[in-house]
């Protein structure tokens, strides 16, 4: 049964997205895969390589605007290892000798992203406390997915002598609006290590770079991403872009 256009919010089940890469000549047609705003359901984003990775578009909270959703723990495979290998490739440019991966969903790209750069291993982040953790070495932290939620950033202590001395990219599925990397980034001032760059599969949004930028005017352009994707807006049909959102 179809739902009537004044019904219809234009997001859907996102089972069927992150599942496949699509060449950059395909012809985008169906109801979830438009090429051009206004965007039901699907929007496609664009790859370094030129192909397309369609994302579905979940509504805000306010109702009225719409983000694009990259969830890479529900990723195929072929798609992860697509967009580790375009970050990689932005690791590589910035010279990192360490990979340090983000809780939660920056740890499935960051063992990949280490591993395509030949590194041994790299260093995994994590929200869980373990009984040694020290409190000097944790960060509180709130996620925009997460509001409410009290948690703290946390490097185990014997991962340290892995930082020391090294030039890290720290990796994460995607940036939106800083807070979370605002996070990681005083924890790692605090440890002997220098932090190349931030690469991440999605820039959402340029929210995080206003917030970057107040931290340190140099830090919105030590951000690298396999693509962009911006912030939506509700139109007649379905969603389109809100102009200036959409980062370079």
């Amino acid at each position: 049964m179809s739902i009537p256009p004044e019904q219809d919010d234009y997001v859907k089940p996102t089972t069927g997205f992150w599942q496949e890469i699509l060449p950059a000549d395909d012809p985008l047609t169906d109801s979830g895969r438009q090429a051009a705003a206004p965007y039901r359901y699907g929007y496609p984003a664009l790859l370094p390589d030129g192909r397309i990775l369609v994302l579905p578009l979940r509504r805000l909270p306010d109702g009225g605007r719409a983000v694009a959703s990259l969830i890479a723990n529900q990723a195929s495979f072929a798609v992860t290892e697509v967009l580790a290998g375009h970050m990689a490739d932005k690791a590589r440019a910035i010279g990192a000798d360490l990979v340090i991966g983000v809780p939660t969903l920056g740890l499935v790209f960051a063992p990949i992203v280490a591993r395509l750069l030949g590194h041994p291993n790299f260093v995994p982040l994590g929200y869980s406390r373990k009984f040694w953790y020290r409190d000097e070495l944790s960060e509180p932290v709130q996620s925009i997915t997460s509001p409410d939620a009290r948690k703290s950033v946390f490097i185990d202590p014997n991962m340290l002598p892995r930082l020391k001395g090294r030039r890290v990219a720290v990796v994460d599925d995607a940036v939106s609006s800083g807070t979370t990397l605002l996070s990681v980034l005083s924890l790692l001032e605090r440890l002997d290590c220098n932090v190349a760059g931030i690469v991440v599969a999605m820039k959402q949004g340029v929210a995080w770079r206003a917030r970057l930028n107040e931290r340190d005017p140099a830090l919105a352009g030590m951000v690298h991403g396999a693509f962009a994707a911006p912030v939506f807006e509700r139109v007649e049909g379905g969603w389109a872009p809100i102009p200036g959102t959409l980062a370079e």
